[in-house]
């Protein structure tokens, strides 16, 4: 135990490698080819940043399975978001919509982690200034459950059961070198940064 009685942060744990994350993308481009029957209205939007990496390769495989392109587009929502006055302000990321536009298609929206629904919220409003498609659906890596409003996905790669305490991180090749979901203390990231700054040839996280 720490000063003040508080548990000693855990290190994060992985709950996912590459493997798993492979077999997980391959599993929801056939849920979404069953559901759709056969994809051929669905466009695919990325929100940044790592559900735009997620979402390239969820086209690669609705590619091989449908023998066909599917539409793909990234969506920033940094405008819409409701936490714009509590936060640091960040770059804006870029919004490419399809040629065919999303007005009566069917939008499968793919992010990294679904956590209290409020990024899936600010992406609905986004969507409502690009078109009016005819359903929207959410596909998301992980589910951590917590959620602070009524939205839920349509496709999940893995539920996540966590406390509030606790923090998911995704780590995709593209952006981080590596593939794996982890799950740690959210006060040991911060902790361990702390130890960093002062022997900064220590590691912070394990690999």
């Amino acid at each position: 135990m720490t000063a003040h009685n508080e548990p000693t942060p855990r290190p994060p744990h992985q709950v996912l490698d590459g493997t798993d994350i492979a077999r997980v993308i391959t599993r929801i481009a056939h849920e979404i080819v069953e559901r759709a029957k056969g994809a051929e209205d669905v466009v695919l939007l990325g929100i940044h940043t790592r559900g735009v990496h997620l979402a390239r390769r969820l086209h690669a495989r609705l590619a091989q399975i449908t023998g066909r392109e599917i539409p793909l587009g990234t969506l920033d929502i940094t405008m819409y978001r409701d936490d714009l006055r509590l936060k640091p302000a960040r770059a804006l990321e870029h919004t490419e919509i399809p040629p065919g536009g999303i007005d009566g298609k069917l939008v499968v929206l793919v992010d990294d982690v679904l956590f209290s629904g409020r990024t899936i919220r600010a992406a609905l409003d986004a969507l409502n200034d690009i078109g009016r498609p005819r359903a929207v659906q959410l596909a998301v890596l992980v589910d951590r459950g917590h959620r602070e409003l009524p939205i839920r996905a349509d496709y999940v790669g893995k539920n996540l059961p966590t406390s509030l305490r606790e923090a998911v991180q995704v780590r995709l090749s593209d952006s981080d070198g590596v593939d794996a979901v982890l799950v740690g203390d959210r006060d040991f990231t911060a902790r361990s940064s702390q130890a960093m700054a002062a022997k900064p040839t220590e590691p912070h996280l394990p690999e």
